[in-house]
């Protein structure tokens, strides 16, 4: 009896791995979009849509929204290349838990339309945030980017500092007087640009580059993420190009105030980036004079992915010492 139940076990197991391994090379997008579900399931978001318009066009976007109903909203913008599921860790982290989160495919990302005929400079992304927020019902918010999405949240709080609570910048883009990171000297080089995949190896890579600890990701889901990057490898090349030439300097912009921005302001930095100068955050530090830094030993570009309950349970701690 015990050798038939030892056999059944192992035809039991060895089904599991066929049918597994018949996913990953017929379905493997299937396995992704249900790793991705789970994911968002333990951080308590769900999917949502909505439509708004913005310098003369109707935009689809599509959002993570989740945390209770009645608690303070708080609105997060993922960097270039990226997309909205780059906040579910810290989500799950404990920010569902004390806000009504919600993240964003910002325009010409993720599962959000991405005409290539549209202009993406900061500002034109800035006038965007501020239609997904009246179209959310936001009146007054916290707001948080992570790279050029810092950036967005940066300007977005000098043009609208009325509707601003508090800022959480991860790693923002835009401080230009800082030194210059590794990409930018690949860049004036004439390397290729390290943010964006044109192959899998490529995209293998880029997680090495924006990440000194990337976290787990499983191969049917890595290999999905891979294409996905490489399909919208020459879009994500036009948006850079066209927001470091044209948007202006976030520094030279705060400078320029007649009055200091006086949003709250947590700053948080990886020291280990490699994409943008750990040397901005204290230029920052300067033209914010409400602003706190938290500089992470040992962590690269993206802090919300390598260190999520860190920087969940600083930004809680910070904000829990603000006015509600």
């Amino acid at each position: 009896m015990l050798v038939l139940l030892l056999k059944l076990l192992l035809a039991l197991l060895a089904v599991t791995v066929l049918v597994y391994a018949a996913l990953y090379v017929i379905a493997p997008t299937r396995i992704a979009d249900t790793a991705l579900s789970l994911e968002r399931m333990r951080a308590k978001l769900e999917r949502s849509e909505m439509t708004i318009t913005a310098d003369g066009r109707n935009w689809h976007l599509v959002y993570l929204e989740g945390g209770p109903a009645d608690a303070p909203p708080l609105l997060l913008l993922h960097g270039i290349g990226a997309d909205k599921d780059n906040w579910t860790k810290v989500a799950a982290s404990g920010l569902t838990q004390r806000y009504r989160v919600y993240a964003v495919d910002l325009p010409g990302f993720g599962e959000s339309d991405k005409p290539a005929d549209a202009r993406y400079r900061i500002g034109d992304q800035v006038a965007r945030v501020e239609a997904i927020a009246k179209q959310l019902g936001l009146s007054r918010f916290d707001l948080a980017g992570n790279s050029m999405g810092g950036w967005i949240a940066a300007a977005y709080a000098i043009a609208h500092p009325e509707q601003v609570k508090s800022l959480w910048l991860l790693n923002p883009a835009g401080v230009m007087s800082a030194e210059p990171s590794e990409m930018m000297k690949l860049i004036a080089a004439g390397m290729p640009l390290p943010l964006f995949a044109r192959s899998e190896q490529d995209f293998g890579r880029l997680l090495q580059f924006v990440m000194q600890k990337p976290p787990f990701i499983p191969a049917p889901v890595r290999a999905v993420l891979a294409r996905r990057q490489i399909a919208n490898y020459r879009l994500n090349e036009q948006i850079f190009e066209e927001v470091r030439e044209q948007s202006g300097a976030l520094d030279a912009q705060l400078a320029a105030l007649s009055a200091p921005l006086a949003t709250p302001t947590l700053i948080v930095w990886g020291d280990r980036d490699r994409v943008l100068h750990p040397s901005g955050a204290a230029i920052l530090l300067r033209l914010l004079p409400n602003a706190k830094l938290m500089m992470l030993p040992g962590i690269g570009h993206l802090p919300m992915l390598e260190a999520p309950g860190q920087v969940t349970a600083e930004y809680l701690a910070f904000r829990s010492g603000l006015n509600p």
